[in-house]
């Protein structure tokens, strides 16, 4: 996914576009975020489905550098152990106590050097960790200027109403880049400039290798900046140039939860829009949330209040919603979800779900089949045309086709230590509050009667019941209970003995009819 962008960019053949390819991308994400106020890192938050720095990744390898290096240093392990389970092949850095982006791109360049034998050679890109809306499209445009017009340092840029808190961009009268200036060290004639530096870059590596080796942290706040290495490369004769980017959003980073609740939104407002593009029917994208994750076919209908996370799939002609949360949840084509919590489970075609099921991880419901209202399902497999209508419990069962749970059964599949199946077969019909007392199994077009508590196998064809016939006691309540005597209460007037009501008196502009020829 991704914003409505327009692609300008020349044509470039098949040689030329291997030759655009980066050496490497470096994505910073080293910092602790403690606007965030938060025990989880900055960059694991998530939006979309998808962590931050997993949304950075995924833009980073979309324009398939040679190598990725992700530089860490506030709650290490944590950050380490999520990246290298987004991405194996990416190189994790540990930024040290230099601080600065300007030191956290050199130590990731010495390990990427290291790991490739040999200085690299080429365009290194340098990106950051907390700016989830970036995507390779906009890289791969960055990576392609930089690449052809040859230049010593790309930056990407945009411009903003208010710039407040973003490091300033300083041109020549020719319209070249001579440096970036940061809010907390630009005078106020240079905080009155509107573009603004992204952070993100496109470096020759050469030049990038040379300058970090002459910036220093003689600033305001002791840092080595990376911003230092454009003025560095201008001054030796190199040239600087800047992308503008068009929309702003895919510049904006998240520094505590306003902003980030903000990316979110329009990060979703996005995925939302792409998909009513590709011919999904969504009613309120005001109330709907779709991960960007999730798979949607054409013709798919969204209720409003849905809610679609991590790996589903919707296909064709589903009916999702109102008010449903789905998770790894399989849709399958003319199949109906209404007011359903659900989490890994499949629903096959034209089956129905809901209203106010809980479909929990395990649940396979069969084409035509149904799972009805007030239902809690878990590790259940439900054959093709098979119903479990009202107010029931099915755990750890198999129950084959065109079967019949009453109302009210239950599965016993707990003996307090271990879990136990459950085997319904194909064409059985089950009276209501049936309870069956797991390990058992039902045969091929067996009945149970009303209340039957099912501990023993039941062959094929066969009729469970067990409840004692009814006993009825004349008198007993006024005997034992005579409180609970009904009591005699006056009765109220029927709406028919009710005084009239007289209607108010009608408004002179309406005591005549306008005749319209």
């Amino acid at each position: 996914m991704g914003p409505q962008t327009s692609n300008t960019h020349p044509q470039v053949s098949d040689s030329e576009a291997g030759a655009l390819r980066p050496a490497a991308v470096i994505v910073l994400a080293a910092g602790a975020g403690t606007r965030m106020k938060s025990r989880t890192p900055k960059i694991l938050h998530t939006l979309g489905g998808r962590s931050m720095v997993g949304h950075a990744m995924a833009a980073a390898r979309g324009v398939v550098p040679e190598a990725m290096a992700v530089v860490v240093r506030h709650e290490r392990d944590l950050v380490a152990s999520h990246i290298a389970s987004l991405d194996p092949g990416a190189v994790i850095v540990d930024q040290d106590d230099v601080p600065g982006t300007g030191r956290a791109v050199q130590v990731a360049l010495d390990a990427l050097d290291r790991a490739a034998g040999a200085p690299l050679e080429g365009t290194i890109v340098v990106t950051y960790g907390d700016v989830p809306l970036l995507t390779a499209d906009t890289l791969a445009q960055l990576v392609e200027s930089h690449s052809t017009k040859d230049n010593a340092v790309t930056v990407l840029t945009a411009v903003l109403e208010d710039a407040t808190g973003y490091g300033r961009i300083l041109r020549a009268a020719d319209g070249t880049v001579t440096g970036i200036v940061e809010h907390k060290d630009a005078t106020d004639a240079q905080r009155s400039i509107n573009e603004i530096n992204s952070g993100i870059y496109a470096f020759d590596a050469a030049i990038l290798r040379s300058a970090l080796t002459s910036v220093t942290a003689g600033n305001s706040q002791g840092e080595m900046y990376l911003t230092d290495v454009l003025g560095i490369a201008s001054d030796r004769g190199g040239r600087v140039a800047a992308v503008v980017s068009d929309d702003p959003w895919q510049v904006e980073g998240a520094n505590d939860r306003v902003q980030l609740a903000a990316l979110g939104a329009e990060l979703n407002r996005r995925t939302l829009t792409r998909w009513m593009r590709s011919g999904v029917s969504i009613i309120d994208p005001a109330t709907t949330w779709i991960d960007t994750s999730v798979q949607l076919a054409e013709d798919v209908t969204i209720l409003p209040g849905t809610q679609l996370h991590g790996a589903c799939e919707i296909a064709r002609d589903a009916v999702v919603g109102p008010d449903t949360t789905l998770t790894d949840v399989v849709v399958g084509e003319g199949a109906t979800v209404l007011r359903t919590h659900g989490s890994g489970a499949a629903i096959s075609a034209r089956a129905t779900v809901g209203p106010f099921t809980y479909l929990r991880p395990g649940t396979v419901l069969g084409e035509d089949g149904k799972i009805g209202a007030f239902y809690e399902t878990k590790n259940v497999i439900i054959g093709r045309g098979s119903k479990l209508s009202h107010l029931g419990y099915a755990g750890d069962t198999e129950i084959g086709e065109d079967t019949n749970i009453g109302c009210g059964n239950i599965t016993a599949n707990y003996d307090g230590v271990n879990k136990h199946r459950t085997t319904i077969g194909s064409n059985v019909r089950t009276g209501s509050n049936t309870v069956f007392v797991a390990p058992v199994t039902i045969g091929d077009g067996a009945y149970t009667g009303a209340g039957a508590i099912v501990r023993n196998e039941v062959p094929p064809g066969a009729l469970a019941v067990n409840v004692a016939p009814q006993r009825t006691v004349e008198g007993w309540v006024q005997a034992k209970r005579p409180a609970a005597q009904p009591q005699t209460r006056p009765k109220r007037p029927l709406l028919k003995n009710l005084p009239p009501v007289n209607p108010p008196a009608a408004s002179p502009a309406l005591t005549k009819a306008t005749v319209h020829e």
